[in-house]
Parts: C-alpha cells; structure tokens; sequence
C-alpha cells in the first residue's frame, strides 16, 4: 500500500487558493484513476484504488495544514507502511513560480507548517514530496493572507496544468526510481528565465 496525500485545509472558504493546491492535484489524479473520496478516516477524507497497478490510499488531511502530519502518522501505522519509501505529499511551494514543480526525496520543511507537523509526527525528514509553485509573496502582503488568496486567471490555468503534471508524476513515482521522476520534472517553467 502506498499513501498519497495532499496538503490543504477542509471547507469551502479555503477551495482553490494557493495552500489547497496539495487537495487540488489530488482531486486531478484521483479523477484519472477514478478513485473516490468515499472515506471518512484517520481525521481524514481519503479514497482507495489502484494506481499502474500499486494499492493506493490518496488521502486528505482534514485537521488543517498545521497539523496535517496527525492524520498522515495515523495512516502510515494503520497501513505499517514506511513513509522513506512509500508515502507522497503534494503542497503548494511559495519559493516556486506558479505551476513549477519540484520533486524532493528529503529536506527541511522550507517553512512550510503543513510539512514541519508531517515531519514531527512521523520523526524523519526522509519521504517524497511534489512541491508544487503558487508564486513568491510579494513584499506588502501578509504570508497568511497570501496563502490563502485565490489565483488570478492566468495563474489558474498554470495551475491547472500543474495540478495534472503533479498528479502525472505521482503516478510515475509508484513504479519508477525517484532519480528518474525527478530528470524529468524539475524542470524550469516555459516562462522561467533560465
């Protein structure tokens, strides 16, 4: 069994801004592989199925970002699974230009509050991630208030873009060495100057 999880925080206020985009590639790639969100567990929302053949939970935290690593420890025990190697987490990235990718294996949270709780909780550094970019803050916005804005139109359609490239790289991640998905993923934006 592995574990996807996406990052984000539950009820409609939040759908679609910068911090939900984890729950929004999520939804893309449980659509492409027609998993439902059928479950109520783990203080989560989370769906079974299959993905290129590997038993699959795709889960959605429902404690809200901060604590987001609660819900993911509770699955990783239930499952026994070993998160080095068979857990993945999507969330938004503020280092990244809107619709950029990065895939990491390990590495500090960076910052980010939903990642700092999964690392406490499952006490390791150590397990996939798909770090998906909404855009640096600018310098008169609050980091809160900009988290939890909406995308303008243009970044909206980077975004969903993104949301199925992170889902496609997810997929890959099942089955293929993370060296390799990494190759081909991080990637500059077309829009990014090299």
């Amino acid at each position: 069994m592995y574990i996807i999880a996406g990052l984000g925080n539950p009820g409609r206020k939040y759908e679609h801004t910068r911090h939900n985009t984890g729950f929004d590639a999520l939804d893309c790639l449980a659509g492409q592989y027609h998993i439902s969100f059928d479950m109520k567990k783990f203080h989560a929302v989370c769906g079974t199925g299959a993905i290129e053949g590997r038993k699959v939970l795709l889960l959605k935290p429902q404690t809200y970002m901060n604590l987001s690593g609660e819900s993911i420890r509770e699955a990783c025990v239930f499952y026994k699974i070993n998160p080095e190697e068979e857990l993945i987490v999507l969330y938004d990235d503020v280092s990244l230009p809107p619709g950029q990718l990065r895939i990491r294996r390990k590495g500090s949270a960076g910052g980010h509050n939903g990642i700092k709780n999964i690392i406490a909780q499952l006490g390791t550094q150590t397990f996939r991630r798909i770090k998906i970019g909404v855009g640096e803050k600018p310098a008169e916005y609050d980091m809160a208030d900009y988290v939890l804005g909406h995308f303008s139109r243009e970044e909206r359609l980077l975004m969903e873009e993104a949301h199925g490239e992170a889902a496609k790289a997810a997929a890959m991640m099942l089955c293929e060495d993370t060296e390799k998905v990494m190759n081909i993923f991080n990637k500059k934006c077309k829009d990014s100057p090299a």
